[in-house]
């Protein structure tokens, strides 16, 4: 991850006046992981970033468009297309870790029913 969206995430904790501390336990890891985070030491999950981007109320896509606005500042015409491509890929990537998502749940609920019907069978049998 480019240390531009890392110093974004530092610059609007700061701007909140959240602690590096407040931001760990809301994300239920602890400072210093979330330290390695907001100094690149650490790659930053979809999930986490999700979950930084709700507590700070910023968008998630802004953080990449202006990644992209600092690489591209003296290209002409190539601004758009970066951006677009950036924020198209965040977007599968984010659409990829919802279905990851949505199979887990799937899977869970199958193993929870065949649960159910072994208990069931149990106390039916006894």
């Amino acid at each position: 991850m480019n240390a531009t969206v890392n110093s974004k995430i530092r610059n609007a904790r700061s701007q909140k006046g959240y602690t590096q501390e407040y931001m760990a336990d809301n994300l239920g890891i602890s400072q210093k992981q979330y330290s390695r985070i907001e100094s690149g030491e650490s790659r930053l999950s979809l999930n986490y970033l999700e979950k930084i981007c709700e507590q700070l109320e910023i968008n998630p896509q802004d953080l990449f468009a202006c990644e992209v606005k600092q690489e591209n500042r003296n290209q002409s015409g190539g601004l758009a297309n970066s951006a677009y491509l950036i924020v198209n890929e965040f977007s599968e990537k984010l659409i990829e870790q919802y279905e990851k998502r949505l199979q887990d749940k799937d899977e869970q609920i199958e193993l929870l029913k065949s649960m159910l019907e072994l208990t069931n069978q149990r106390v039916t049998s006894n």
